[in-house]
């Protein structure tokens, strides 16, 4: 008889870490406000990318604002863009595979993440 305990904490923490590691990875191929650093945090259900708002369009001081979170779930990913007029988030996509929507956020052609 074979016993299945859960995962603890520190392997749970591994799991998160190199997610957010990967997250960090794409962030870097993205096409959009290069020569800006944008952060990757823990967030209850996920993790959101915060980046200095170049554009000054939402922030006019350049402050950081989150532009994406990536919630998972049992069967893949959503991803959501701030909706920065009523500091709300809005379902944008879901996706099986994190890989799909870490290529919506970098790519970003209609300027729905990076404002």
């Amino acid at each position: 008889m074979s016993s299945q305990s859960a995962p603890q904490a520190p392997q749970l923490a591994k799991v998160h870490d190199l997610t957010a590691r990967r997250i960090e990875r794409a962030l870097a191929r993205r096409q959009r406000y290069r020569y800006v650093q944008p952060e990757v945090r823990a967030h209850e259900r996920g993790w959101v990318i915060a980046s200095p708002c170049c554009s000054r369009n939402v922030d006019p001081s350049g402050g950081e604002i989150p532009i994406a979170w990536l919630e998972p779930h049992a069967d893949g990913w959503s991803l959501y863009r701030r909706h920065h007029a009523d500091s709300s988030w809005v379902l944008h996509s879901q996706a099986p595979w994190l890989a799909e929507l870490l290529d919506i956020v970098c790519r970003d052609g209609s300027r729905v993440f990076w404002p």
